[in-house]
């Protein structure tokens, strides 16, 4: 029997959200940012306004993604083309587990900076 690995379901990080629409924005992820889970950690390029997988560090033409600012909602294909999602941007609590972060965060170090720039706009990680 082959065995096969579900991706990460849209939305399933959230623990709890304001109300309405309140805790969501609508933002477009780069061209180029490859296919991306539900549950990315986000920052924003100055530059360009557009969202990209937040790296640790800052890296040449993505500056300012290096502040995790927000939480994608649903899985994207942004290879080719930008792509205009969900994202959480405020105001909401989140599972740690379900979380993916870009390849750069691969330390606890790493990865509690980027839970206090979420806590930082209001999305509490547990």
């Amino acid at each position: 029997m082959d065995r096969t690995t579900m991706p990460t379901r849209n939305l399933s990080f959230l623990l709890s959200e304001a109300s309405g629409r309140r805790s969501r924005s609508t933002v477009t992820i780069a061209s180029g940012a490859g296919k991306l889970a539900a549950g990315t950690v986000l920052g924003r390029i100055t530059a360009t306004g557009e969202f990209v997988p937040a790296p640790h560090a800052e890296v040449i033409d993505k500056e300012g993604a290096e502040t995790a600012t927000a939480i994608l909602g649903y899985f994207v294909d942004a290879t080719d083309q930008a792509v205009e999602v969900t994202v959480v941007d405020r105001d909401a609590e989140a599972k740690l587990p379900m979380l993916s972060f870009d390849a750069s965060v691969d330390d606890q170090a790493k990865t509690n900076a980027k839970l206090a720039q979420l806590d930082a706009v209001g999305i509490r990680v547990r």
